[in-house]
């Protein structure tokens, strides 16, 4: 049996999912099971939610940098460029997030910043000539203003996503792969601890696997971790650590398969409601000595491993991983899967919701879930403006937030406050994070 992992108490205040958000999250994620079920019944597209989920339709919010509900706000804050608290500027291109409750009321936010080439933008790093990493910035909710920010995890590359641990962490994934022919290798996951004051050491946990990751997921009750990958032939993975809550001490990387059915090819032809079982396979070498990028996907391919297309945002609630295939499906344009974990060796793969209209999801990336009512908000990465869409617990669609101009760039980082109060978001480019807030309680979330 894997044990469950010990949290400690000055840290357990900083969980990003309340247990009770998660239960209801669930009710949502099979609220859309069943609309992709009676849409495919009725040859109808997804749900539209009446009254856009309650909300009413979007609208100039004061400000005028987004559309919003009547009745929403905004601050921005962030800003590509402007100095951090050592006088640094803040790094670029804005991505996966998190939010932390503090001990003294405020909220920190740990984002990261998908660069690339360029110099470590703080020190210590872990390559000094790679540009990504994470900054925490710390916010007042109270006056709805940035107090801090400051670097913590430099000389990464392409951090795109990541996810929460339930022992007050980010775990920041670099979606990117090296060789191991370079000075400093790529494609690892690095923990940031929420309470971080500076850039932390920056520690590659090798044993989760060198590949090109994208976000985590972790389940509550055993402390393993399931992680995805972003390729357009991509795995899921799983690592089970050798002292649950503890990544450092090392572990276990798997990758699913579906029992019966090697190779099964999940991005095309798939039925909403199947339930596919699952077993795990193991990854014999996850960091090897290779220039072949799938050199980890393909020890789980050799023995039967499925496969999936652009496996992007992951999140835990009810007791199952739900994950995010961004190209995935019949229309190209996003399912949203779920696993269902039974026993130790085994589970559930099931098709959640599946798109098949641009005008209501068009290539979903990260996903978070609503402390208030479980409802979920994803953010779009598609081909033209992205919005952020809301789905309310019956499975209904609806849309939450725009930029209100002609910039179309990915909308990222999507976390809610712990207190639900507050949703946070990035923009990428220019690198922008903003706070919402509004009566909440009128709708879905």
């Amino acid at each position: 049996m894997v044990e469950r992992p010990t949290t400690p108490s000055n840290l357990s205040r900083r969980g990003f999912l309340r247990s009770g958000a998660a239960v209801g999250a669930t009710s949502a994620l099979l609220g859309m099971m069943g609309a992709t079920t009676a849409s495919a019944k009725s040859g109808r597209g997804p749900r539209q939610a009446e009254d856009n989920g309650g909300y009413g339709p979007l609208e100039p919010a004061p400000g005028g940098e987004l559309l919003l509900p009547a009745g929403f706000s905004y601050v921005a804050f962030g800003h590509t460029g402007t100095p951090m608290s050592d006088g640094r500027p803040t790094p670029g291109m804005h991505d996966g997030m998190a939010a932390f409750a503090d001990e003294d009321g405020r909220i920190r936010l740990v984002r990261n910043h998908e660069q690339s080439e360029g110099a470590a933008f703080a020190s210590p790093s872990y390559d000094p000539a790679a540009a990504g990493g994470t900054t925490t910035m710390v916010f007042d909710p109270e006056k709805m203003e940035l107090v801090d920010t400051f670097p913590s995890l430099t000389g990464t590359i392409r951090n795109c996503a990541g996810g929460p641990t339930p022992w007050g962490s980010w775990l920041s994934c670099e979606e990117t792969f090296t060789g191991l022919d370079v000075d400093t290798p790529h494609g690892y996951v690095f923990e940031v601890p929420a309470g971080a004051d500076g850039p932390v050491d920056p520690v590659p946990y090798k044993e989760m696997g060198r590949f090109t990751h994208e976000a985590v997921a972790i389940d509550e009750a055993t402390g393993i971790v399931y992680q995805t990958e972003d390729r357009g032939s991509a795995g899921f993975y799983r690592f089970v650590p050798n002292k649950p809550g503890e990544l450092a001490a090392g572990g276990k990387l798997q990758m699913l398969a579906i029992k019966d059915k090697p190779g099964f090819d999940t991005r095309l032809g798939q039925k909403p409601n199947r339930t596919l079982p699952v077993e795990w396979v193991d990854i014999d070498d996850p960091d090897p000595d290779s220039d072949d990028s799938l050199a980890v996907a393909r020890q789980g391919w050799d023995k039967g491993a499925a496969v999936f297309a652009r496996l992007e945002g992951a999140w835990f609630g009810g007791g199952s991983i739900y994950l995010v295939s961004t190209n995935g499906g019949d229309a190209g344009i996003g399912q949203v899967w779920e696993y269902r974990a039974r026993g130790d060796s085994g589970g559930q793969l099931v098709l959640v919701y599946e798109s098949t209209n641009p005008d209501l999801l068009e290539s979903p990336d990260n996903i978070c879930v609503s402390p208030n009512t479980g409802g979920l908000v994803l953010c779009e990465d598609g081909s033209g403006k992205d919005l952020l869409r809301g789905v309310t617990n019956r499975g209904e669609i609806f849309d939450l937030a725009e930029l209100n101009s002609s910039n179309t760039s990915e909308l990222a980082g999507a976390t809610f406050s712990p207190d639900g109060k507050i949703l946070f978001f990035n923009v990428q480019s220019p690198g922008i994070t903003y706070a919402v807030t509004g009566p909440w309680e009128r709708g879905a979330l």
